[in-house]
């Protein structure tokens, strides 16, 4: 078994080491292959995870896991390998996961963005939102103060608190640990400007810009649907998959479309998020909606994390949208039901209830602080928020640094938090993937009509839950082509009725079907049915393939007898 413990965070040079370990224990259910490099020149590495004995994966349903697009979101890339130990181990063990390595195929990409975990996991770390390219500029900025960066090499980056009579905060009189917002008309008191741990570049005494990194990338901003430039979203690069991390996912899954859904695995809120990110459900088909709403209820049901719409519930502000994502462009372009995880919440873990994600960070009740710096103090043992301590600024002078730390508690779980939070992961996965189509003979028969006179009929269904197409919205963008049926005649033969390619159509699966009622009625929409009529020797063999792209593949040999 590959030496992975999930307590932990693995940098680049490690995490390749386990994925080519799995490969090397595993090789009849692990392949990996690079789907391409990194800004940086890193190969992204994707596993294919499924029982390459009971046929080839482009020929099976398949569902697409990535993770840790964003820098810092190291606990995606956890979880991915979680899932792939969790897929191997159980094969054989468990029912379920046996069930789906045989019948269908995983496409997992733990780290898309290797270069900015790097960054995050150095030793004295960098923290950025995504690629490590400069973006939109090149040049370093000539004043300043630089955020997400470690000044005393202590390994976390946190807050620095300055006293400034026109500060807006002060000490929680409590606790002398937690800032707190100052009485729009009071003076007289001790009061601090709080700024992010960072250096100043041409600080002039007075004047302070709080900077962002030049590393201005979001690369969850990147991809072609709804895409803006950089006046109307800030991150989005100069064009649609302008960036090697998205348009190596982008070139894959275009080139796989056998792939019936997908999850991209994000920090922080718990919460699973479905398109649209950029207009209202009533814009989504209502079969659609529905099919989204069964799947996270299944999901909430397994993960604890409700389910919820990124336009209606995850906003950063109330009159702005996020585009350019990947959930919305797997949907929206290719009619696939994909998700957001957004792993990990302190203030669940606090006993907070009822907050709601994005607004809690602009305002929430004071109550919720001093849960968290509770939940910090007993079951963290103080590690997640460090009391202020006295740092002598290179440019600032007297400073105090401290706060919560970030990286380690708030963007990420603490270690000993880690795989009890990625545990559920798995199960929620293997069950959207067997809701996938998937095609199977139903009667496959040769029939004598005369002297060497044949009728070869082949029905086949689709077995799954989902109808072939998957969504409404691949029918609505023309995104699959129907099941085709393939005759290959022998040696001689003569095809005298019936075409060499047949197109059958979509075929209708068990989602959605109506609650029973005394008016339930259910035909054979799951079935297709060709026939030919063949001209061929006694005893000779025609061959029969029946294909769908994202429901798999169906072969037979007829004798003709």
């Amino acid at each position: 078994m590959p030496n992975v413990k999930f307590n932990r965070f693995h940098r680049y040079a490690e995490l390749t080491q386990i994925l080519k370990a799995f490969a090397k224990e595993y090789p009849g259910l692990i392949r990996l292959e690079s789907i391409g490099k990194s800004h940086e020149g890193r190969e992204v590495w994707l596993v294919t995870a499924t029982n390459f004995k009971s046929g080839a994966d482009a020929e099976k349903p398949a569902f697409w896991v990535d993770g840790n697009i964003h820098a810092t979101e190291v606990t995606a890339a956890a979880a991915s390998l979680f899932l792939i130990h969790a897929l191997v181990t159980g094969y054989r063990k468990d029912p379920t996961i046996t069930r789906a390595l045989d019948t269908r195929a995983f496409y997992i990409v733990p780290r898309v963005n290797p270069d900015g975990a790097e960054w995050a996991l150095a030793d004295r770390p960098r923290l950025i939102r995504s690629s490590t390219r400069a973006y939109p500029h090149v040049e370093d900025p000539l004043e300043g103060l630089i955020w997400g960066e470690d000044i005393d090499g202590d390994g976390r980056i946190l807050q620095m608190r300055i006293l400034d009579l026109n500060g807006a905060w002060k000490v929680h009189p409590d606790d002398p640990r937690l800032m707190v917002r100052r009485d729009p008309i009071e003076t007289g008191g001790k009061y601090y400007r709080i700024l992010p741990e960072g250096l100043l570049k041409n600080f002039d005494g007075a004047m302070i810009r709080v900077r962002e990194p030049k590393q201005g990338l979001d690369l969850n901003r990147n991809f072609p649907a709804g895409w803006r430039p950089e006046g109307d979203q800030h991150g989005a690069g100069p064009y649609p998959t302008s960036e090697p991390e998205a348009r190596n996912v982008v070139e894959f899954i275009a080139k796989h479309p056998n792939i019936t859904g997908a999850v991209s695995l994000h920090t922080m809120s718990g919460a699973l998020l479905r398109p649209y990110d950029d207009r209202s459900d009533d814009e989504m088909p209502t079969e659609d909606l529905w099919t989204f709403q069964k799947i996270g209820e299944k999901g909430t049901q397994i993960t604890g994390y409700p389910n919820v719409s990124v336009f209606h519930d995850f906003k950063y502000h109330p009159k702005q949208v996020i585009t350019g994502g990947f959930d919305t462009w797997a949907y929206d372009h290719l009619g696939l039901f994909a998700w957001t995880v957004e792993f990990w919440s302190p203030m669940k873990q606090a006993g907070i209830e009822k907050f709601k994600f994005i607004d809690w960070y602009r305002e929430h009740p004071l109550e919720d602080d001093l849960k968290l710096l509770k939940w910090n103090d007993e079951v963290l043992k103080g590690r997640g928020y460090v009391n202020w301590y006295p740092f002598k600024h290179p440019q600032l002078g007297k400073v105090e640094l401290g706060g919560w730390d970030g990286m380690n508690m708030w963007t990420n779980p603490p270690l000993e938090f880690l795989e009890q939070e990625i545990r559920p992961l798995p199960e929620w996965i293997v069950w959207q993937a067997l809701i996938s189509p998937k095609l199977a003979p139903w009667e496959i028969s040769a029939t004598a009509l005369g002297k060497d006179t044949f009728r070869v009929r082949i029905v086949v269904e689709n077995t799954g839950w989902l109808p072939t197409y998957v969504t409404k919205k691949a029918l609505e963008r023309k995104a699959t082509r129907g099941v085709i049926a393939e005759i290959s005649l022998p040696r001689g033969g003569v095809l005298e009725s019936g075409k060499p390619r047949e197109e059958l159509g979509e075929l209708e699966g068990r989602a959605y079907k109506p609650a029973f009622t005394d008016e339930t009625e259910e035909g054979t929409t799951e079935r297709a049915k060709v026939e030919w009529v063949v001209k061929a020797k006694k005893g000779s063999k025609v061959r029969v393939v029946v294909r769908h792209d994202r429901a798999g593949v169906v072969r037979a040999e007829v004798i003709l007898k």
